[in-house]
C-alpha cells in the first residue's frame, strides 16, 4: 500500500522546484493526488470512491448538466447498445439537432454568449447524457448554474448542474472514436461527442467565423469572434414543430409546481464547490 510520503514523492531530474513540478503535472496521469479523468472529463467512473481528488472549480466558464440528454435510440439495458452508439439515421439526427438548438438558444438568451456546447454519447453511468455548456464569460456560467439548479426544469424533470474543470475539450475527446476505431464503444472513459448537422452548425456558429473540424465539431476562431451571436428571431423562424417533443421544453419550477396544483418544493441548493 502506498504511504502518504510515497504518494508525494516524485522521481525526476528536470531541475524544477517542487511547486513548479506539481503545477506542470497537475491533472495528468503523473499526478498522484488529483484525478486526471475528472480534470479532463469532468466525471470519473469511480465517483466518490476514487483514490484521487476531484476538485469542483470555484470559477469556470463551463457548466456540466449531468445526465441531461436522453438519447431515444440507446437503451443501456439492451444487448446491442454497444453497437448503436454513434450511428444516427436522419430522424435521430433531427431529434438531436432540435435538442441542441433549443438548449443553445435558451442558455444564450437567458445567461450570455456561448462558446460551445458538447454532448456525450457515452453510455457509462458517469457520462451518459452529460452536456457541457461553455460560456464566453465565467460570470455567465455562474449565473446559469444558479438559475438552472434552483429555478428551471427540462421535460418535466429538475436540472442538475455544476461547474466543470473542462475548458479545452480536445484533451478529453476520444481520438479513436473520431475515426471509428474505438474498441470500447459507448463504455469508453474518454468523451464520445455527438456532432450536430452541418446546417445547424452553420446557423449557430458559422456567423461567428467558425468552421467544423474533421470530426464535425465547431471550434472558436482564435483570430476573432466573428459577427457575434445570431438574433433570437433567426432561430424562431427556422425551428420546426414538436415532432420529437421539441420546443419550449424548458420551464420554471415554481410555475410547473403551481400548474400541477401543489406538490413539494423540489428546489436544490447550489452545487457544492468541493467534494
Amino acid at each position: 500500500v502506498e504511504t502518504m510520503g510515497e504518494r508525494f514523492h516524485y522521481d525526476r531530474s528536470d531541475g524544477l522546484s517542487g511547486a513548479e513540478y506539481l503545477a506542470s503535472i497537475y491533472g495528468t496521469e503523473k499526478d498522484r493526488v488529483n484525478c486526471s479523468f475528472y480534470f479532463k472529463i469532468g466525471a470519473c467512473r469511480h465517483g466518490d470512491k476514487c483514490s484521487r481528488q476531484h476538485h469542483v472549480p470555484t470559477f469556470s466558464p463551463t457548466v456540466l448538466l449531468k445526465n441531461f440528454y436522453h438519447n431515444p435510440v440507446v437503451d443501456v439495458r439492451m444487448a446491442d447498445a454497444f453497437e448503436k452508439v454513434g450511428k444516427l439515421n436522419s430522424e435521430e439526427q433531427e431529434y438531436f439537432d432540435s435538442f441542441y438548438e433549443e438548449l443553445f438558444v435558451e442558455c444564450e438568451r437567458k445567461y450570455g454568449e456561448i462558446d460551445e456546447i458538447n454532448v456525450c454519447e457515452n453510455i457509462g453511468e458517469h457520462m451518459v447524457g452529460n452536456v457541457y455548456v461553455k460560456f464566453m464569460r465565467e460570470e455567465d456560467a455562474d449565473k446559469a448554474l444558479e438559475d438552472l439548479n434552483n429555478n428551471r426544469w427540462f421535460n418535466g424533470a429538475p436540472i442538475y448542474a455544476e461547474l466543470s474543470p473542462v475548458t479545452d475539450f480536445r484533451e478529453g475527446r476520444c481520438r479513436q472514436h473520431e475515426v471509428s476505431t474505438c474498441s470500447k464503444g459507448g463504455f469508453c472513459n474518454f468523451m464520445h461527442l455527438k456532432a450536430i448537422s452541418s446546417d445547424l452548425g452553420q446557423r449557430l456558429y458559422g456567423r461567428r467565423g467558425r468552421r467544423a473540424d474533421a470530426a464535425g465539431h465547431w471550434a472558436r476562431d482564435r483570430g476573432g469572434r466573428g459577427d457575434g451571436p445570431p438574433r433570437r428571431d433567426d432561430y424562431d423562424n427556422r425551428r420546426g414543430g414538436d415532432r420529437f417533443g421539441g420546443g419550449d421544453r424548458f420551464g420554471d419550477r415554481d410555475r410547473r409546481r403551481d400548474d400541477r396544483g401543489g406538490g413539494r418544493d423540489r428546489r436544490r441548493s447550489r452545487s457544492p464547490r468541493r467534494r
